[in-house]
């Protein structure tokens, strides 16, 4: 069985993506230990509210730095997504991993949508990537965030929220989901899978 460590940092969906990937036949190892990450295969960082106090809580665990050396398989989920870029326009601002160049904003989708950003968007691929292997072109995936990350190099497949949204981002082995790919039907599931038979 293919094994991955999930950080459970007391900030994100930790249930939500363990069960996912135990559907697909994963080990699931959850840490909050810079040692559980140094010994990780592959990596995954959830994410949900405030960017600020996952930090923190990243910062009292001693785990900035661990993710930071991190040079196997990472994902991030959602918030997971946004830590990876250097900050955040958040409050008055927030210093993040630093893996990804660029600042995350506040979404501002214009007149007539919603922030946040809650429902079923279609992914569109930038450029080809072995997490986006067998998607197809209608993919769905499930959104739920309040802020968006830089459309830049790293932006792998985008999704339309009244402008771009950079869905999945990618800078060597550290991924990136906007969206939660434990939501996101057979597209995520499909997402995941990718993951899991990347090299450790």
């Amino acid at each position: 069985m293919t094994e991955v460590t999930v950080l459970a940092y007391g900030a994100g969906n930790v249930a939500s993506v363990q069960f996912a990937l135990e559907r697909l036949g994963a080990t699931v190892r959850l840490t909050a230990d810079p040692a559980g990450v140094a010994e990780a295969k592959r990596l995954i960082l959830p994410g949900v509210g405030a960017a600020g106090y996952a930090m923190r809580r990243l910062g009292e665990l001693g785990l900035i730095d661990p993710i930071r050396a991190f040079a196997r398989p990472l994902l991030g989920v959602c918030l997971g997504q946004q830590l990876l870029f250097e900050t955040s326009a958040e409050g008055e601002g927030v210093d993040m991993l630093g893996l990804i160049p660029g600042r995350v904003d506040r979404l501002d989708p214009g007149p007539g949508l919603p922030v946040p950003h809650m429902g079923w968007s279609r992914l569109t691929t930038v450029r080809d990537d072995p997490l986006l292997d067998g998607l197809g072109a209608d993919a769905w995936a499930y959104f739920v965030h309040a802020f968006v990350c830089p459309d830049g190099e790293a932006t792998v497949a985008t999704a339309d929220y009244g402008g771009v949204v950079p869905a999945m981002v990618r800078s060597g082995a550290r991924w990136g989901c906007q969206f939660h790919p434990e939501r996101s039907a057979g597209a995520g599931a499909r997402i995941l899978r990718n993951f899991l038979e990347l090299p450790a």
